[in-house]
């Protein structure tokens, strides 16, 4: 594979490029997406998942465990089923009742850990867990699709299969939390253990284990209804079905809160795109694996529904340039050339849309697997070592960085109310983000420190006059409003794509994005955003399942 690779190899897209929230938000799953990296690993270590427990009654109410076994240790999702009334049910973070609620718990279960859990994991947030356990995580059933799927089985036939792979899940989460959220394990006392260094392992396993546990309860509460009559959900059509997930604000700070941690992923995201584009050959079995991806895709685009405006243009868009994409291959000799992904790679960025840039971007790793599937666990991050500012900095140092990582910060004017006219809070209820309209809505004196782009030029203008020389301590204690700020910059010097280069709290700011591309690192598809501000999407749609695990390429995705 080396020799393959030219002389001089192509360096990474610049962060002046790359972190924009108009392209951050059309990042595509790829293969340094979370679920795939977890399910190559229970491949290749061989990993087992068994049903240990069941005890779900004709009403479909109890409890089921299941133990995912790897080389070193056992995961178990404790999953308790609930007859939940019809108008009870709700998506909102608000809700206090759901269909299912779970928990992963570190080893096996006991019974008395099972009693424990029963009394705090299905009251969520209102409960609480232990060290034992490793996430908490609520869902509710797809209204669509879960009654006439139960039916369709106790008549002794298969459900709709168009309908399923067009809605994609039978269940959706409304929330999976990890890293000591609830009393649950910090994810710091985890980050010496293999399987779950790489980020979010632990939740993706949850998602995982949810999926079987939601073919079980239908297969179960099919049989109750049929009478003996009732047909099992076809494996290949378990295939076909994912877990949906409803996802809101709660989820976009965390890119700005983890500066070092986002830069890791992203970085390691854009060496992969590079080392591909160094590539001076294609081998007839790279291109034939390339462009499987891409027809398949092609295939999906049409399963990829949307009601919103703003993702019914993009996807729109996608489809017809995906055509002109297709054509230029058919048309040129691109592929059978020299350095051939360079030469699409800039083809398409000068000819498509970002939609479609970034959508190439991870299709032209699927044949690499050995190129780029080492980076996945450099996408893990020791964020306190990053964490301290030094204060041994001069004033002069810190002015440099402002002004070689920050230049960005200079396009918005903060006297203008359009470029002010957010706030970001966390609200009392639930102690969740919230995106406030600063000059409509009360409570910007609880604002959270997020306008990152604000603050710079406030930093940038606070600095003018210093003494060069100064050492950063001598200022920060003089003004100690600017800590988090000074910590970010320091982080620049050494994480070139930390930082999202957009202002945070302006007016025409999409929330989406940030929630697309997080998302995307979980390996989600099926984007449907339901405004701005919260999207549904769809995990694991055409993941093997356990039993299919050990002869499974990673290409599930498509």
């Amino acid at each position: 594979m080396i020799a393959q690779l030219q002389e001089e190899k192509i360096a990474k897209r610049p962060a002046r490029e790359v972190m924009r929230l108009e392209r951050l938000g059309s990042f595509h799953q790829s293969r340094l997406s979370f679920m795939r990296i977890l399910l190559r690993r229970m491949r290749d270590e061989d990993w087992s998942v068994t049903q240990t427990d069941w005890q779900v009654n004709d009403h479909g109410e109890g409890h089921a465990v299941y133990t995912a076994k790897g080389p070193s240790r056992s995961y178990s999702l404790v999953a308790f089923a609930h007859d939940l009334p019809d108008h009870l049910r709700s998506d909102r973070v608000i809700a206090e009742a759901w269909d299912a609620t779970f928990t992963l718990f570190d080893g096996v279960p006991t019974k008395d850990d099972i009693k424990r859990l029963s009394v705090n994991v299905p009251y969520q947030e209102a409960g609480r867990v232990s060290e034992s356990e490793l996430c908490l995580a609520r869902a509710n059933r797809s209204s669509r699709l879960w009654n006439s799927t139960i039916d369709a089985l106790a008549a002794g036939n298969q459900p709709d299969t168009e309908e399923l792979k067009a809605v994609g899940y039978l269940m959706r989460t409304t929330a999976v939390y990890g890293s000591g959220k609830f009393g649950a394990k910090d994810r710091s006392q985890l980050a010496s253990r293999s399987e779950l260094l790489p980020p979010f392992q632990a939740e993706m396993l949850t998602v995982y284990l949810i999926r079987l546990f939601v073919f079980d309860l239908v297969d179960h509460l099919a049989a109750v209804k049929g009478h003996g009559d009732a047909a099992k959900l076809d494996p290949e059509i378990k295939k076909s079905i994912g877990i949906g997930n409803s996802t809101g604000l709660g989820m976009a700070p965390f890119l700005i809160k983890h500066p070092a941690l986002f830069h890791a992923w992203i970085d390691a995201r854009e060496e992969a795109i590079s080392r591909v584009r160094s590539l001076n050959h294609a081998s007839d079995t790279d291109v034939q694996i390339f462009m499987d991806r891409l027809h398949k895709t092609v295939e999906m685009l049409p399963q990829w529904q949307s009601s919103h405006p703003f993702q019914i243009e993009k996807c729109d868009g996608l489809r017809a340039d995906m055509a002109k994409f297709i054509s230029h291959l058919n048309e040129s000799d691109a592929l059978s050339g020299r350095n051939p992904w360079d030469t699409i790679f800039k083809w398409v960025q000068d000819s498509l849309s970002i939609e479609c840039q970034e959508c190439v971007a991870s299709l032209m790793l699927e044949p690499y697997g050995a190129l780029v599937d080492e980076l996945a666990p450099e996408m893990a991050m020791d964020e306190d070592e990053a964490f301290p500012i030094d204060g041994t900095m001069t004033v002069g140092l810190l002015k440099h960085y402002l002004t070689q990582n920050y230049d960005w910060v200079d396009r918005y004017n903060f006297q203008q109310d359009d470029h002010k006219a957010r706030f970001w809070y966390v609200s009392e209820a639930k102690l969740e983000p919230r995106l406030g309209e600063r000059f409509e809505d009360e409570g910007a004196e609880l604002e959270q420190p997020l306008a990152i782009a604000r603050d710079v030029a406030e930093l940038k203008a606070g600095l003018k006059g210093e003494d060069d020389l100064q050492l950063v301590a001598e200022y920060l204690l003089k003004n100690p409003l600017y800590r988090h700020i000074v910590r970010r910059v320091q982080l620049s010097s050494k994480y070139s794509f930390a930082e999202i280069q957009d202002n945070l709290i302006a007016s025409e700011m999409m929330p989406i994005d940030m929630l697309r591309c997080k998302l995307s690192f979980f390996g989600a598809t099926k984007f449907d955003p339901r405004s701005d501000r919260w999207v549904r999407i769809c995990m694991y749609q055409g993941a093997p399942l356990p039993e299919d695990l050990g002869d499974h390429p990673d290409s599930w995705t498509y």
